[in-house]
């Protein structure tokens, strides 16, 4: 298919359009550090909210049982 429309972008970049270029290549590609940090915040109040804390702590806490600390 042939490609019909352009993109526009506009021409002033505002503060959170250069927040998000951080960290990103020539190519358009982030680096992965730049990437993991960007998603791990979230990533961890997502678990959080979820019980996901609750459940990695008790199995942390039994795993411990088991090995004698």
């Amino acid at each position: 298919m042939a490609h019909t429309a352009g993109r526009t972008t506009p021409t002033g970049k505002g503060r959170l359009s250069a927040l998000a270029d951080l960290g990103t290549r020539p190519g358009g590609r982030r680096h992965p550090l730049v990437a993991a940090a960007m998603v791990l915040p979230l990533a961890l109040l997502l678990g959080l909210v979820t019980g996901w804390g609750r459940m990695v702590v008790t199995q942390a806490s039994s795993v411990a049982g088991m090995l004698g600390s």
